[in-house]
């Protein structure tokens, strides 16, 4: 059986290379049915932001990688409530908003987990 693995992504789409090898390796756990989970918090809930211009700041678009997540069946993208919040975002459709008790849980229910 293969082992669950919950990707936390923390850092902001234009802060270097971080978010985008998470996404990178939640959509490789996807193509290969890997039981996977996406949690953006702190500056990661940034990359749920609509209408970004990664051109601006001569970044990759990470938005049609978002928008991936589905088609390689990764069901499971939450959002920090609380990192949501602090940042004036309001929660997206794309992601659950979770609670600190309730990612508590959600971690916990990962046999593996890795933070970038």
């Amino acid at each position: 059986m293969s082992k669950s693995l919950l990707v936390i992504s923390r850092q902001a789409p234009w802060s270097g290379p971080s978010a985008r090898e998470a996404l990178d390796i939640v959509l490789a756990g996807g193509a290969f049915d890997l039981p996977i989970g996406l949690l953006f918090m702190d500056d990661g809930v940034f990359q749920l932001a609509p209408h970004q211009n990664a051109k601006a700041v001569q970044q990759k678009d990470l938005s049609a990688n978002l928008q991936a997540l589905e088609l390689f069946g990764v069901e499971e993208v939450f959002a920090c409530r609380h990192s949501l919040a602090e940042r004036g975002l309001a929660p997206p459709a794309s992601a659950q908003p979770l609670d600190s008790d309730a990612i508590s849980k959600l971690i916990d229910r990962y046999d593996q987990v890795i933070t970038l």
